[in-house]
């Protein structure tokens, strides 16, 4: 009877034994770095890899990780920074995929996603987080009540991501083709009719192309902040007669007559060192700047922002709900958002875009190094972009203006 009673006691172990593996293999491993200390996560990605998926078509933004995070990342916590260049649409498919499959652990550490990625990946439950308030200079250095910190594109971050950056739409110009150029979407419609042939846009579901017909939508519309409140169809459709108008106003004098148009931000700007259009157009306010450096870009090429403003954006970092290493994910996200990333990221040499941190938190000795930063000849002083900033409107309004403009302009 004693020996019954040791066998079943020892079959209960082991039963006891596999259900807590079980149990303990249920789990993401981000769920152990959600709940610890700063000091705990710090330790635990010591000497770790972290694979960044990022897009990779901006050779600066790519040294910038390369030449610059990385090497500091390695230093600091000896963790590895092997970046992946790779389009967010393509990332959340994977992820989607992975999710099916219930792939615990995956190869993705840290994904600079926003706008409808964002909202999908979110959605779809394919984030770790919320993990913001695990960061020590998000807590420090970000505006955690601003709306573009809280919203992407109208929907609600809540600290499934942290900001990277803030870019603003502007116009890029040829300063000795152009005298005056249009600050409005009326003025640039008898600018277009005079100049024939000189302007364009790229097709949505292009992001610049898209950006493009969302101001048409800012200045035609009779109530733009209307859009800030949450989907209406009805509202839009509204006004969309008022923005297809517009469009339509324009095609027959735009390049090639509108029968054809640039498939990408890329092709318009070849477009534009070639001479064929006098302005392009774009969501980062340096890199007219930073294309003259480059020689790319005439060195009389200027740029502009609409007398009623144009969109500022707000990009993000994100960890897959299946980080391998989500320690070393959040060691990163804090890096980028230490106030030397941010600033070394404004320089030309790299990137040029805003920071995503508030100047008001910053020191006064940071404060100065920023003030000194040069962005460049043709990019606008911070006091003229700031003063001229409107908000992004939802994803849904952005799709069904993409799908409008198809059936509207490009079929019409």
């Amino acid at each position: 009877m004693k020996k019954f009673t040791i066998v079943v006691l020892l079959f209960l172990l082991i039963l006891s034994g596999c259900s807590s593996d079980a149990k303990n293999n249920s789990k993401q491993p981000g769920e152990t770095s959600l709940k610890s200390d700063w000091k705990e996560i710090t330790a635990q990605a010591k000497g770790s890899k972290v694979n960044f998926f990022m897009w990779g078509g901006d050779e600066g933004i790519n040294r910038y990780i390369d030449e610059w995070v990385a090497p500091l990342v390695k230093e600091q916590y000896g963790i590895e920074v092997k970046r992946y260049p790779m389009d967010a649409t393509e990332f959340i498919n994977k992820l989607m995929t992975e999710k099916r499959a219930n792939k615990k652990s995956g190869e993705m550490d840290v994904l600079w996603v926003n706008g409808e990625n964002f909202k999908i990946a979110k959605q779809q439950e394919l984030l770790l987080g919320p993990f913001t308030s695990k960061l020590p200079n998000f807590n420090q250095f970000v505006d955690t009540k601003s709306n573009d910190i809280n919203y992407d594109f109208g929907f609600p971050t809540e600290g499934y991501e942290a900001p990277w950056g803030k870019v603003q739409f502007v116009f890029a110009y040829d300063a000795n083709k152009i005298s005056n150029p249009p600050k409005s979407i009326a003025e640039l419609k008898e600018w277009v009719k005079k100049n024939p042939g000189k302007f364009t846009y790229p097709a949505p579901p292009d992001f610049t192309g898209s950006a493009f017909i969302r101001h048409v939508l800012h200045e035609e519309s009779k109530d733009y902040n209307a859009y800030l409140n949450g989907y209406n169809e009805a509202l839009i459709k509204a006004d969309a007669d008022q923005v297809w108008n517009a469009l339509n106003e324009l095609e027959p004098f735009l390049w090639r007559e509108g029968k054809s148009y640039p498939q990408s931000i890329s092709q318009l700007e070849q477009l534009y060192k070639n001479g064929e259009v006098w302005m392009t157009m774009g969501y980062d306010e340096a890199n007219a700047s930073n294309l003259i450096k480059s020689g790319e870009f005439p060195t009389s090429t200027k740029t502009f922002v609409f007398d009623q403003g144009t969109l500022s954006n707000t990009h993000f970092l994100a960890i897959p709900y299946n980080a391998p290493n989500p320690n070393g994910a959040l060691i990163l996200i804090n890096t980028l958002l230490s106030p030397s990333a941010q600033m070394k990221k404004m320089e030309l040499e790299y990137w040029g875009e805003n920071m995503s941190l508030s100047v008001d938190r910053l020191s006064e000795k940071d404060k100065k190094t920023m003030d000194a930063i040069d962005r460049g000849p043709a990019t606008l002083t911070q006091q003229e972009l700031s003063s001229h900033r409107i908000p992004e409107i939802g994803a849904e309004y952005v799709q069904w203006l993409e799908r409008g403009w198809m059936k509207n302009v490009a079929n019409d």
